[in-house]
């Protein structure tokens, strides 16, 4: 199998980070590889939200597999000029059609664009809102709704119109027994895929947090040591991490070899285990040449810079996080009311989606949405009171105080 070994070697660097010494789904690989290979030289790939971090390694592994089409659509340019020198610089080109677009997957040019180019044998989306910090303020939270629930709901009705093999659309972990709204929206978001199942063939994946991904916690220290500022983070919080390209193949995995209604998650193991982002930050800055240097506060944190840094020292604030609201106390990729295949594959695990989604309740959520929306007003009770009444075990665990208000 055709691997591109830039990409790979990227992100085998960032494992001793996340303390581990070895990668996801080897096995699995081996078994499936030459199959996934022959699928994507055969097909056409639409990919929405393809220059995220996910996004954006899926797309990778697609490429370099020679697929038919692969067509990129994302809401940042700058993203997708990055994507293509990156695959430009590390894979050169391909025989088959790879394009990119700059367009939201809910406006009309989408589907223009679309209409035009398609059909489309696999449709993969990545387009979402995935910070729990975007539940602060009830506009932001509608806009959650409308990118992770609304258009999710959208694409995969166009994907059912063209007759695609199958519609994927990535989850998180914190879909299983939510307790923020972030992840609340994608398990209304997995609802609602359910019932286009019976349209069209869907899987989807629930995975844990993807190491120095776009916009994650370990991505921000990267930013502050090439601004020259301290760097923070939770002492009290314990996360699985997964590399962007481990994140791909689990997708990847989802998209050609899951049934429908499929959930795939990885299999922990002493390959996948709990750490620590305050271990992570320490390990990072060592392996960036810096020993660091815990401070007591940010302010001193924010003065210690220019001291330390001539000394190859970096200043560091761990502080705690429990009591941020919308955050969880331990991470779980599937509930006691799930039934989980463990036998067909050696690195993951399938939720055997069969908890049921009620249309009226689904319709109910929808025709809200959609008159607070002509309405142009709304609150964030409102859309919470939305969410405890169609998820019947959520529990929102609000404490007024967000990520926003800490360095």
């Amino acid at each position: 199998m055709t691997k591109p070994v830039a990409h790979h070697d990227r992100s085998a660097a960032l494992l001793p980070i996340i303390g581990r010494s070895q990668g996801l789904f080897a096995n699995d690989l081996a078994q499936y590889g030459q199959s996934m290979d022959q699928i994507v030289r055969d097909s056409r790939f639409l990919v929405i939200g393809g220059a995220g971090s996910i996004g954006g390694a899926v797309v990778r592994e697609l490429f370099v597999r020679q697929p038919r089409v692969l067509h990129v659509v994302d809401i940042s340019e700058n993203n997708l000029a990055e994507l293509v020198r990156d695959v430009r610089s590390s894979m050169g080109y391909i025989g088959g059609d790879f394009r990119t677009f700059a367009l939201d997957c809910g406006a009309t040019e989408f589907d223009a664009m679309v209409a035009a180019s398609g059909p489309y044998d696999y449709v993969l989306n990545f387009s979402a809102l995935k910070h729990v910090r975007s539940e602060k303020d009830p506009f932001t939270l509608m806009r959650m709704i409308r990118v992770n629930v609304l258009n999710t709901d959208r694409t995969v009705q166009m994907a059912a119109a063209m007759q695609a093999r199958k519609y994927f659309c990535v989850s998180t972990d914190k879909a299983a027994n939510p307790v923020n709204m972030m992840g609340a929206s994608k398990r209304i978001m997995e609802m609602f895929l359910m019932r286009r199942a019976q349209e069209i063939p869907v899987s989807t994946a629930r995975f844990a947090n993807v190491a120095f991904s776009d916009g994650s916690l370990p991505h921000a220290w990267t930013q502050r040591l090439i601004k020259h500022q301290p760097l923070a983070a939770p002492d009290d919080v314990r996360r699985y991490f997964v590399t962007d390209s481990e994140g791909a193949i689990l997708c990847l995995m989802s998209t050609f070899f899951g049934e429908s209604r499929d959930i795939f998650f990885p299999r922990l193991s002493e390959k996948l285990h709990l750490e620590k982002f305050s271990n992570l930050c320490r390990r990072y800055l060592q392996a960036r040449g810096y020993e660091p240097v815990e401070c007591a506060s940010e302010d001193e944190a924010r003065a210690r810079v220019n001291e330390l840094a001539p000394k190859r020292q970096w200043p560091v604030y761990f502080f705690k996080e429990s009591d941020t609201a919308g955050e969880k106390d331990f991470e779980e990729f599937y509930t006691d009311q799930e039934r989980v295949d463990w036998q067909r594959f050696a690195d993951i695990g399938i939720v055997k989606s069969e908890v049921g989604w009620d249309p009226a309740t689904l319709e109910h959520f929808e025709k809200t949405i959609t008159s607070l929306l002509k309405k142009g007003d709304w609150t964030k009770q409102e859309l919470v009171e939305l969410f405890n009444r169609t998820l019947s075990r959520f529990s929102h665990k609000e404490t007024f105080k967000y990520l926003d208000d800490r360095m």
